[in-house]
C-alpha cells in the first residue's frame, strides 16, 4: 500500500460517464473483456463516449454484436468492434492475441465467473482461477508488446471485496488437495487479480504501462447467476450499485487524466482503498492482496502452470 493514499473528486455514486466527462480518448484503442453484459457494457460505453476505439472481447459474438449496436446508438462513436475471446480457453486467448496487431492504450480485464460449481478446464485448472486470473494473465502478457507500443498504456484488473477472506494458497491454487469451496475459490481468484496488478506494474512501469486493481462494488449482474437464494441470504448488507456506478472505478483507472503514471494500487468507489479492517468489513484491501512478495510468487506460479501446458 502506498504511503500516500490517492483520492479523486468522484465517489461511490459516480457513474462511468461522470468520470469521463470532458476526457478525450480520440485515437486511443481499448479492449474490454466480458463487455456483453453487466458493468463491462457500461465500461465500454463510457470509453466509447470519450472517443476511444473499443473492442468488445466476448465469448458470445452475437451478444457482443448486440451490445455494440446498443452502444453505437447511445454515443457518437462508431468505432466499436467485437472479437471472440473465451478466457477459460488458452487456445482462444492465443488466437485473440495473435490477431491483435496495433498499439493498445487501454486493457480492462473485466470478465469473470463467480461461485461456480466445481469445474475444471481441459488443463485441470479450477475454473474461477483459470478464468479470472490465468486467462487474463495470458491475455495481458500476450498483449504486453502492444501495450508498450502505445507509449502510455493502462491496464485495469478487476478484483472484489471477496478477496479479503481468501489469501492465496500457493501450494494448491487449483483445489486439488482441498475440499472445493466455490466462494473461497472465487475470493482467491480475486486476490490473484489484485496481486497481478502489483507485479505487472512493477515489471512494466518502465515500458510506460501502469496497472491497477479495481473493486467495482456490489452490482446485480449476470455474474451472480450461480448464487442461490441461500447464498444471497448469507451475504452482508451490501449497498448495491447500478451497472453505470459499478463501472466507474474501472473507467477512472482506464481513462481519468489525474491518474497518469499511477500504478500498482487497489481502488474502490473511485478512490484508492484504505487497508481493510474488521470495523469496515465491506471495504478496503487486505494486506495479502498487495503483498509484493506474494505478487511475485503468483507471477511465477502462473508462468509455471502455463509452461506445463506448453510441455504437454
Amino acid at each position: 500500500m502506498s504511503a500516500t493514499r490517492l483520492t479523486t473528486p468522484f465517489d461511490a455514486r459516480s457513474t462511468a460517464r461522470d468520470v469521463v466527462a470532458g476526457v478525450d480518448l480520440t485515437g486511443q484503442r481499448a479492449i474490454v473483456t466480458g463487455a456483453s453484459s453487466g458493468i463491462g457494457v457500461e465500461t465500454a460505453r463510457a470509453l466509447a463516449a470519450a472517443g476511444a476505439e473499443v473492442t468488445l472481447a466476448v465469448r458470445d459474438v452475437r451478444a457482443g454484436e448486440r451490445t455494440a449496436e446498443d452502444i453505437g446508438a447511445t454515443v457518437a462513436n462508431r468505432s466499436i468492434r467485437v472479437a471472440q475471446l473465451d478466457l477459460s480457453d488458452q487456445v482462444s486467448i492465443t488466437a485473440f492475441v495473435r490477431a491483435w496487431e496495433r498499439p493498445l492504450h487501454i486493457l480492462v480485464n473485466n470478465a469473470g465467473v463467480s461461485a461456480t460449481p466445481e469445474t475444471r478446464t481441459p488443463e485441470g485448472w479450477e475454473l474461477q482461477f483459470a478464468t479470472n486470473h490465468l486467462g487474463h494473465f495470458t491475455l495481458a502478457t500476450g498483449l504486453h508488446r502492444a501495450l508498450a507500443a502505445a507509449g502510455r498504456a493502462r491496464v485495469v484488473s478487476l478484483s472484489s471485496i471477496a478477496h479479503v477472506q481468501a489469501p492465496m494458497v500457493f501450494e494448491d491454487v487449483n483445489f486439488r488437495e482441498r475440499r472445493y469451496d466455490r466462494m473461497l475459490a472465487y475470493g482467491e481468484s480475486k486476490t490473484a487479480t489484485a496481486l497481478f496488478a502489483v507485479e505487472a506494474n512493477r515489471r512494466w512501469a518502465h515500458d510506460g504501462i501502469t496497472v491497477n486493481a479495481a473493486n467495482p462494488g456490489a452490482v446485480t449482474t449476470n455474474l451472480g447467476r450461480h448464487l442461490t437464494e441461500e447464498d444471497y441470504a448469507g451475504l452482508p448488507a451490501f449497498d448495491f450499485k447500478t451497472p453505470e456506478q459499478g463501472a466507474a472505478t474501472s473507467v477512472l483507472l482506464a481513462a481519468w487524466p489525474g491518474l497518469e503514471g499511477v500504478g500498482g494500487r487497489y481502488f474502490e468507489d473511485c478512490d484508492q482503498a484504505e487497508r481493510h479492517s474488521p470495523q469496515t468489513p465491506l471495504r478496503g484491501v487486505a494486506e495479502h492482496a498487495t503483498d509484493p512478495v506474494a505478487a511475485a510468487r503468483l507471477w511465477q506460479v502462473s508462468l509455471d502452470l502455463l509452461a506445463d501446458v506448453g510441455r504437454g
